[in-house]
């Protein structure tokens, strides 16, 4: 009877959510979408033309800047003036067609217009004649975005498409035109999310003139090793003229081709040259592709601000060049989308080139390699990442807390104003760090609001669960050990809000001025804590001594999906710490780890793991490579915000040697390294740490050699790498790389060092078949590996030359306590030693703590006897396989969860396998009454989601799509390895 009962309240749910929200349901038949699309003629040539809009959310001009075409002296742009021209043009033709992409901007849009203009945009979107393509908040970047957050922000514009328009919102076709690069995880985003088809217009120079010869410029992309196919199969198509119209075809306001003057009795009276020059350009382009349908991308950045221009030369294009099939001509032109074009080509039931691998990297000369960008605003790209935690963690607490979250004892607080922040942060110029300067900071601006916004939230939602509505006071400046009320008060909380599904350790570092203090945690038991002295570095680069002098290092256990309560006192029978000893033995070792340095230079020399018996040589320095400047001959790229181009191969050593401090006690030992004024490191390593913390400090860049410098670290290492190295792919699956080699196509390396850069977003590693040394990085960098057995990551940029390629000036970024200096930059980097088969089993969940870190919180004085000092909001931790990716509040009575098994399959011998999760049992104090599962982007039912399907060419059998098998029960998931599934849950609110 239970499980009758809970199918019904399943299926119940699933019909109210549909009328609620928009999602369709099997009474629903919209004629939108591909049923909608316009006829063609089988028997001749088909020319999709595809009018479109490319409208950057934020690059030379801000988000406000560019919505309401302000600052025009700048760029010409405003993307409110082009909604308003392309809608009334709509109407005047039911053949023409319009694409919009960022639902950033239609959102702003939408919200102005009055009810008739609503009605008209509605209708216009029910008859197919503006279709939504992509879909997302914005056309994020694909190198130095986390996955989690690309599916945050694409969800946060689905669902607006959804609750607006309903299943004709509801986009069919990614479409990524002016990214640099494409990553294999986006694919497989995409593909999760029901999408049948994915456009993009940059591809590598070389492997465009390959696939233009072998007609493989559209193909089939399978975007995952763990899912089995057809799960993240993609069809892909590349567009021949990357997203702008043909040459001699552009007739936007600023275009200066020639219009058609189709009136014979006026001068230059142009209609058969115009026709004759467009079936020559379209019978060029059909050379390339497989069928007899192509598309053409009739439009560009900021364009049909002047609609009329561009819908009015179409037309005439179209009637004359379709006029000439009367005297044989196999042509036709017509109005269309990429979804309209995506059917055609699935109507074709050709077979496609498979690919495996991603796009990276991509260059579009021989000497210019669009790789700077992954390192470029490292301070932007640490703050982004810190942003998605904080974000993560108010989405969770504001479900904990309940509706008081959002209206508790500290004001109204909401999540909105973060989720919006960062998912224009995710824009391909916003996170990439490839705008102007001040659009940058408006980026920032940007999240800093939304962290007041999401602190409120968790200090509504702390005063809930803990019962008590103790002002709470966030440090943001722990990573220069600034925090105002750790260092005057003599007793204060700590509260640690712990994100993760499973327990964490976490060791603190709070700025103090006593010399020592008591900690206790939530039962009142002591805490093992050491004093010590603040380094130099962090005294230079805070500016002001007048700040903490030391450093209070303890180690916090926090619970799954909760937080913990710690007490800590001043006390003053102690004596000061002990300050740094310029010598001492150069060894640094816990129960896990050995860490050796050489006495003659004080740099690395060897790590050990001591669990495992594994021993490597490895050091580890700083280098910088000499920006290329350019000198405005063909061959000469200048590095710059896109593209990196040192003018040597061989990086500069910034010193062989680093002068030396050592701190040495119970709980954190640490050498702390200074390269040069510029430079310093601390390598750390904690009491209860299997992993090497590298706490580098890079800034501010000197350039009165006027040389632009772009800083890297090198690990060198005994292992035998044999020009192989790993990245990963948006924080999920990693791939393999192999100097000077791509998989599909035979590579004239003309860049030894720019051409084997790849980015990272969370870990890069080398191996041998003995050992794995693995780096997990803070943000989002560029790295390779140009000699064997080594890794390089790239940290900081600081160039003098502007790149060409749009932006318009140099990366030379200045910025900490008011100077006009460089800017400083600092970061972690998590070293570990491990063997081949066992080191996903260290570096997932390392990789996972980093994304996801514990939120400290601490109020003054000690807590009220009342407050309930620990909380969990799980029932168990879950798995160690399962993270727990998303806990969002949806509706008032709804929740919207993402569980993910974060191992790939055969990575681990213990997690790589089937692992299955109650959804009842969850929540310790949310009670779940009901559970629809839905696509990635939550904007359809699962067992609704359907997609079309592709054969590659490779002659194997694919599996046609069918239902996965079922789950044990009702409430009982079960996931495969590297899958996320999705649940609309209803809950019950208090």
């Amino acid at each position: 009877m239970a499980a009758y009962r809970n199918t019904a309240v399943l299926l119940l749910f699933s019909f109210l959510q549909a009328c609620v929200s928009g999602l369709p349901t099997n009474a629903r038949d919209p004629v939108c979408g591909y049923k909608s699309c316009p006829a063609t003629q089988p028997s001749m040539l088909n020319v999709h033309l595809v009018p479109h809009t490319h409208d950057d959310v934020g690059w030379l001009k801000t988000v406000d800047q560019y919505y309401y075409g302000d600052r025009n002296d700048i760029q010409h742009a405003g993307v409110q003036y082009i909604l308003d021209s392309v809608v009334q043009e709509l109407q005047k033709d039911p053949s023409r067609r319009f694409i919009y992409v960022e639902s950033a901007f239609f959102y702003r849009w939408w919200k102005q217009q009055k009810q008739a203009m609503r009605r008209t945009v509605t209708q216009l979107v029910n008859e197919g004649r503006l279709e939504f393509i992509n879909g997302g908040w914005c056309m994020s970047d694909e190198a130095t975005t986390h996955y989690s957050a690309v599916i945050d922000q694409m969800t946060l514009g689905l669902r607006f498409l959804n609750d607006t328009f309903g299943p004709c919102g509801r986009p069919r076709v990614a479409w990524h035109i002016d990214p640099f690069g494409h990553a294999r995880e986006h694919a497989s985003i995409f593909a999760q999310m029901g999408y049948d088809g994915f456009f993009f217009g940059r591809l590598d120079y070389q492997d465009k003139q390959r696939r233009t010869v072998a007609k493989e410029l559209e193909l089939l992309w399978r975007a995952s090793e763990s899912l089995s196919a057809p799960t993240a199969d993609l069809f892909t198509g590349i567009l021949p003229n990357g997203y702008n119209p043909p040459a001699y075809f552009c007739w936007d306001q600023f275009c200066d081709d020639a219009p058609i003057r189709d009136d014979p009795d006026l001068e230059d009276f142009n209609v058969h040259e115009i026709v004759q020059l467009f079936l020559e350009t379209a019978r060029n382009q059909s050379k390339m592709y497989k069928t007899n349908h192509i598309i053409m991308t009739m439009g560009s950045d900021f364009q049909y601000e002047n609609a009329n221009l561009w819908f009015k030369n179409m037309d005439k294009l179209i009637r004359y060049v379709n006029g000439q099939q009367a005297a044989g001509s196999q042509v036709n032109v017509l109005y269309s989308t990429p979804s309209c074009y995506l059917q055609e080509l699935h109507r074709a039931n050709s077979t496609w080139a498979l690919k495996t691998d991603d796009f990276f990297p991509y260059a579009d000369d021989a000497h210019d390699f669009w790789t700077g960008y992954f390192t470029s605003r490292p301070a932007l790209k640490l703050y982004e990442r810190k942003s998605n935690s904080l974000l993560q963690t108010c989405n969770q607490l504001e479900v904990l807390g309940g509706p008081q979250s959002r209206s508790g004892p500290f004001g109204k607080g909401s999540s909105d104003f973060m989720r919006r922040a960062m998912a224009v942060a995710q824009h391909h110029d916003a996170v990439s760090g490839t705008e102007k300067q001040h659009v940058a900071y408006d980026y920032a601006r940007r999240l800093a609001t939304g962290w007041d916004y999401c602190q409120v939230v968790v200090m509504n939602s702390m005063a809930v669960l803990s019962g008590s509505d103790v002002s709470r006071v966030f440090c943001e400046k722990l990573n220069i050990s600034v925090c105002p009320l750790t260092e005057a008060s003599k007793m204060f909380s700590m509260n640690v809000y712990n994100p993760l599904a499973r327990p964490v350790n976490w060791y603190v570092h709070l700025p103090v001025n006593g010399s020592a203090y008591s900690v206790a945690d939530a039962q009142g038991n002591p805490v093992s804590c050491e004093v010590i002295p603040v380094s130099k570095a962090t005294q230079v680069l805070r500016g002001d001594q007048s700040w903490a002098q030391n450093e209070l290092v303890f180690q916090v256990q926090a619970p799954p999906l909760g937080y913990t309560t710690y007490s800590i006192s001043l006390l003053q029978n102690r004596p000061p710490p002990p300050p740094p000893r310029p010598n001492a033995p150069l060894t640094m070792q816990n129960k896990f780890l050995k860490v050796t340095f050489d006495p003659a230079t004080g740099l690395l020399s060897g790590l050990s793991n001591l669990e495992t018996q594994q021993s490597i040589k490895l050091s580890q320095n700083f280098y910088w490579y000499n920006a290329s400047a350019g000198n405005n001959e063909e061959s000469d790229q200048p590095s710059g915000a896109y593209i990196f181009r040192p003018n040597t191969s061989t990086p500069f050593i910034i010193s062989k040697s680093a002068k030396l401090q050592i701190v040495q006690n119970g709980v954190v030992q640490e050498v702390r390294q200074v390269f040069s004024p510029w430079v310093s490191q601390v390598v750390r390593l904690h009491e209860e740490s299997r992993e090497l913390e590298l706490e580098w400090t890079v800034g501010p860049i000197p350039i009165q050699d006027a040389l632009g410098k772009e800083v890297i670290t090198r690990l060198d290492s005994s292992i035998q790498t044999d020009g192989y190295f790993y990245t990963d792919s948006n924080g999920r699956e990693v791939l393999e790389r192999r100097r000077d080699y791509r998989p599909t196509w035979d590579l004239k390396q003309s860049e030894p060092i720019a051409g084997n850069y790849y980015p990272i977003n969370s870990r890069a590693y080398i191996k041998d078949k003995a050992s794995q040394l693995t780096v997990v990085t803070d943000r989002s960098q560029g790295a390779s590996s140009i000699i064997d057995g080594s890794l390089e990551i790239m940290l900081h940029r600081r160039l003098l030359y502007d790149d060409v390629r749009g932006v318009g000036e140099p990366l030379n970024e200045t910025g900490g306590w008011g100077s006009s200096e460089g800017l400083v930059v600092r970061g972690r980097l998590l070293v570990t030693l491990t063997p081949p088969e066992t080191a996903a089993d260290t570096h997932r969940p390392l990789a996972q703590q980093q994304v996801l870190q514990p939120l400290l919180s601490f109020s003054e004085g000690k807590a009220k006897p009342t407050t309930r000092l620990e909380f969990s909001g799980l029932q168990a931790a879950l798995p160690p396989a399962v993270h727990l990716l998303t806990v969002s509040q949806w509706d008032f009575d709804s929740v919207l969860l993402r569980l993910e098994h974060q191992y790939q399959s055969g990575e681990s011998k213990a997690y790589s396998q089937p692992v299955t999760v109650n959804l009842q049992k969850l929540f310790s104090e949310v009670e779940v009454l009901g559970a629809t599962e839905m696509s990635l982007g939550a904007n359809q039912w699962k067992s609704e989601m359907t997609r079309l399907d592709w054969r590659p060419s490779t002659g194997e059998a694919v599996p046609p799509p069918s239902k996965r098998p079922a789950d044990p029960s009702p409430w009982e998931v079960t996931l495969k390895p590297m899958e996320i599934r999705t649940f609309l849950l209803r809950i019950k609110q208090s």
